[in-house]
Formats: structure tokens, sequence, C-alpha cells
């Protein structure tokens, strides 16, 4: 029985001498690679706060070079972490500056879409006084992205982004020019009046001035004529007043006003003997004077300019 006894005890001491040698070897494992564990979750988190300093710092810099490190700065910082918000904010505002700079449409276009896609991701999750600006720069990115295209697919999401920023109280000079270009894309004409005028308070360019001219030459011509006056007064941009004679050209002929109106597209030919438009004016003036021969012979002279213009292309078909 003692034996037994003495056997259990032998043992209960080997189990126990196991135990503290497994605790010890534990023990020193722990010890040799808490140090390393602990370095790389500071290191880390220090990594990470110097890199949301460094995008602050070459953001404010505002060069073309600070964009770049911003960009690559937060596109690292998403791969670690995909819902990072500054890095998402950050990354949606330098591709933006990115493709503003770029020359190559390709290249903009895909700076566009990546900027969009980070912003609209970040005003998921972001604080709300973040809020307008981020809905400012995606509208403005799709302004940007609107210019591209030929059917003018974004204006109606230029409007909701800036209007809701706008209702946000978020303030830009440049908003109510895009709004006034947006909304004559969708052909609203009062709404980009209003607009347009509240761009002028701004800043009077002969490029809004023309645009607010051709927005009333549907509603009202004569307050088209005194913004044409206008542009002619101010502008010194060739393409601005050729267009400029041309609307001109065309009230005048509404007016009856025929000799001014040859006045306006004479002017045109001067400035460019090759107008095609002024050709195309010329023979809408002979066509309301009843002289059909010699609106003919104005739009073939157009279509030798310019073979595909539409409205020449047009007045031709009807002739034949």
């Amino acid at each position: 029985m003692k034996k037994r006894y003495g056997l259990e005890a032998v043992a209960s001491g080997r189990r126990k001498f196991i135990l503290r040698i497994i605790i010890i070897i534990a023990a020193i494992f722990l010890l040799s690679f808490l140090p390393v564990f602990c370095y790389k979750f500071i290191h880390d988190k220090i990594l990470k706060l110097d890199s949301v300093s460094a995008m602050y710092d070459n953001w404010n810099k505002h060069t073309l070079e600070g964009y770049k490190k911003v960009y690559q700065i937060s596109t690292d910082l998403l791969e670690s972490n995909p819902l990072h918000n500054t890095a998402l904010t950050f990354k949606g505002y330098s591709s933006f500056m990115l493709a503003e700079s770029e020359t190559e449409s390709t290249q903009a276009q895909l700076y566009l879409n990546e900027s969009i896609f980070n912003l609209r991701k970040s005003l998921q999750n972001c604080d709300k006084k973040s809020i307008p600006q981020i809905k400012f720069m995606l509208g403005r990115a799709y302004f940007y992205k609107n210019k591209a295209s030929s059917y003018h697919y974004y204006a109606e999401l230029v409007i909701k982004y800036l209007e809701e920023a706008v209702e946000l109280k978020y303030e830009s000079d440049s908003i109510p020019l895009m709004l006034g270009l947006s909304y004559a894309q969708l052909g609203e004409k009062e709404k980009s009046i209003q607009a347009f005028s509240e761009a002028l308070l701004v800043r009077e360019t002969d490029t809004l001035l023309f645009d607010i001219a051709k927005q009333y030459f549907d509603m009202d011509q004569k307050v088209s004529k005194q913004y044409l006056a206008r542009v002619l007064d101010v502008s010194s941009n060739e393409k601005i007043l050729k267009e400029a004679h041309y609307l001109l050209g065309q009230i005048y002929i509404n007016e009856e006003n025929y000799e001014q109106s040859e006045k306006e597209f004479d002017t045109m030919l001067e400035m460019d003997k090759n107008s095609a438009d002024a050709h195309y004016g010329l023979g809408l003036l002979y066509e309301k004077q009843g002289n059909v021969i010699k609106a003919r012979d104005e739009w073939k002279k157009c279509l030798r300019f310019q073979f595909n213009h539409s409205e020449a292309l047009k007045k031709m078909d009807n002739v034949m």
C-alpha cells in the first residue's frame, strides 16, 4: 500500500516538474516575442499617424507634386485598411486634382472615376463637418466628367451634389457657374439664367456674358441682344466674338432689320473668310427676303467649308 502511494507521489512530482518546464518555456517564448509584437503594433500606429499628417502637409502645399504624394500615401493606407475614411477622402480629392492637371483624356477620366468612387465611399462614414465639402467636390468631379461627354450624362448629378452642398452652407465662387452650365445642358433656361446671374456678381467674363445671351436667345431676344452687345465691348476672344455676331445676325433677321443682319455676317467673314456659319446666316437672310437662289448659293458655300453642317444640309434638302 505504501509502495503504491509512493509511486503516485513520484508521478505527481514528475507532472509538476513537466508543467513547470512548459510554463518556463512559454514565459521565455512570450518574453522573446512580446517586444517584437509591441514594436510592430506601436510602429504601425505611429506610421499611420505619420501618414495622415503627411497627407495634410502635402495637400496644404497646393502643388502638383504635393497632390501626387497625397494620392500615393492614401493609396498605401487603403491597401491595409480599405475603410480608412481620411484616406478615402484624400484619395478622392487628390485624384480630382490630378485629373484636372492631366493632358491625356483617358488618364484624366480614370482619375475622375477614382475621385468619384472614393468620395462617394467616404461620404458613408465621414463626420458631419466634412459632408458639405465632400458633396461640393463630388459635384465638381461630375462637372469635369460631364465636360468630356458629348451627351451630358452627368449634368443632373452635378446639380444634385452642388445644390446639396449649398443647402449645407458650403460656399464657393465656382458653384453658380457650374450650376448655370449644367442647367443649360438640361434645357432648364430660367434656372440657368438665375445661376449665371449669381456668377456675374462674382466675376464678369465674356464667356459668362455670352452663355447668358444664349439662354435668353429663345426666351427674350431683346435681353439677349443687350448681353451680346456687352460681349462685343469686353471680349478679345475671336471665337466668342464670331459667335456673338452670329447670334446678333439671327436676332436682326427676326426683327426684320436685314441691313444690320448682313453687317453682322459680313463682320464674321472679315474675321474669317472661311466661316461656314457666316454663309449659313447669309443664306437665312436671303431666304427671309425671298431670294432662294442667293440663299442656296450661300448654303453651298457653307457646306464647302463645313461639309457636315447639319442646318445647311437640312436647308439644301428642303430647297431640292
